[in-house]
């Protein structure tokens, strides 16, 4: 057996995971498994400790590699797990001579498991190009910012990721032209924070700079995506660029994480309730049609019903289509862990109620499409995306092919032709 990656959390992850492989397959390591662990809430690291003892019990003599971020901000509790061989740090995780380190400590029967440096101590990102995706898979990521320099209270995720770091505009032109040149039809960029992109960069070039050297240069490429964005920080050229070139999809997710202006305030973000009301009305006057989805927190220590209710009129007054719910859980070392917790009970209702919520604006944006023309990327041979990613049913289409179709109904969850 080879080497198997596990991925949890982000797209970002999903990007990391295929540099991982590579560099892990390079470094000769036989018959191993890298768990790719995410620390967003409190139930991303169970899964994974789960995820961890399952693949034990089915392949026991496999060596199992645990990191990401989670491993980096939590190392001491992976080594003590029995089923674990290897801590990774989430930079070393994309540098080849970690994975040769290990191959060399299995070798040599080495005790010491964990070898995870300083994040914070990374202040430059290497561009990866990744050549692993396979030839004709529709949609790939590119990685193009890592790290963080806010401080949101709830967040863990900045001491597993490092301070806020990019890569060149002409390294990430060059892995764009090389995916759409095999074929890839839709380029998604990713980052951590990636509205702070090219702060660190000769001449701090913004994000919409690097969109639109990205649309101009690559020619070829079919379809551009951005994914999620800090609404406060988008720069007048990423705007320009939503409203003026249709290659860059008509969709954006949203780092809203609340409402109600307290909780905001205490979750110490930088935009206000106004803010992003404000910001979903200006993309809309400047591409119509264009659909938002968002991340939202509901139990955020002090959130009164009267709170959660700010957040719960956002999907309205923003106009969401897709939401990703988060039942709040205190991460050890933030400021939000020493706050006044509101109840579990409370929590899960109130998520409850946010997706119920967000599934009923997914189907009002599904029931609006029907008898409009959209440009369809095939995924598989049962599924399709808009424009929008709005999920369309298909079937005996080309996987890659991007296709104008007429949209006849849907199913609750799904456009159908």
């Amino acid at each position: 057996m080879g080497v198997e990656v596990v991925t949890f959390g982000c797209r970002l992850n999903a990007f990391e995971s295929e540099v991982i492989r590579r560099e892990a397959e390079d470094a000769g390591l036989p018959d191993t498994i890298v768990i790719n662990s995410c620390a967003v809430t409190n139930e991303a690291v169970a899964q994974a400790r789960q995820s961890i003892r399952k693949l034990k019990r089915e392949r026991p003599g496999a060596r199992i590699v645990v990191t990401g971020c989670a491993a980096q901000t939590q190392s001491e509790m992976f080594a003590g797990m029995a089923e674990v061989d290897r801590v990774l740090g989430n930079d070393d995780k994309m540098h080849g001579h970690a994975w040769r380190a290990a191959r060399m400590a299995f070798d040599a029967g080495a005790a010491e498991k964990v070898a995870v440096s300083d994040i914070m101590a990374v202040r430059e990102m290497a561009p990866h190009l990744v050549d692993g995706f396979a030839a004709g898979v529709p949609r790939v990521f590119v990685q193009v910012q890592n790290g963080c320099d806010h401080r949101c209270t709830f967040c863990i995720i900045p001491f597993g990721r490092g301070n806020s770091r990019s890569v060149p505009m002409g390294a990430v032109v060059d892995q764009v032209r090389a995916l759409a040149e095999r074929g890839h039809a839709e380029i998604v960029l990713t980052g951590v924070d990636l509205t702070s992109y090219g702060a660190d960069l000769p001449g701090a070039p913004k994000l919409g700079t690097l969109t639109k050297q990205i649309l101009r240069h690559v020619p070829e490429l079919k379809r551009l995506r951005i994914s999620s964005i800090d609404s406060i920080e988008a720069d007048f050229d990423l705007l320009d660029a939503v409203a003026n070139d249709a290659r860059l999809m008509p969709h954006l997710h949203l780092s809203l994480q609340a409402g109600d202006d307290m909780i905001l305030k205490r979750m110490k973000r930088r935009h206000s309730r106004r803010d992003a009301i404000a910001f979903c009305d200006q993309v809309r006057r400047l591409r119509p049609d264009v659909a938002f989805g968002a991340d939202i927190i509901v139990g955020f220590p002090t959130e009164t019903e009267d709170m959660y209710a700010r957040s719960l009129d956002l999907v309205g007054e923003c106009g969401l289509t897709f939401l990703h719910v988060f039942p709040y859980s205190p991460r050890p070392g933030t400021p939000a862990a020493r706050m006044p917790q509101v109840a579990s009970p409370v929590i899960k209702e109130r998520a409850r109620r946010l997706r119920e919520a967000g599934e009923a604006a997914l189907r009002r944006r599904l029931e609006a499409e029907i008898g409009a023309t959209r440009d369809v990327l095939i995924e598989s041979a049962s599924q399709g995306r808009t424009e929008h990613y709005l999920p369309v049913a298909i079937a005996g289409a080309r996987v890659g092919d991007v296709r104008p179709l007429r949209i006849g109904g849907h199913d609750g969850e799904r456009l159908t032709v």
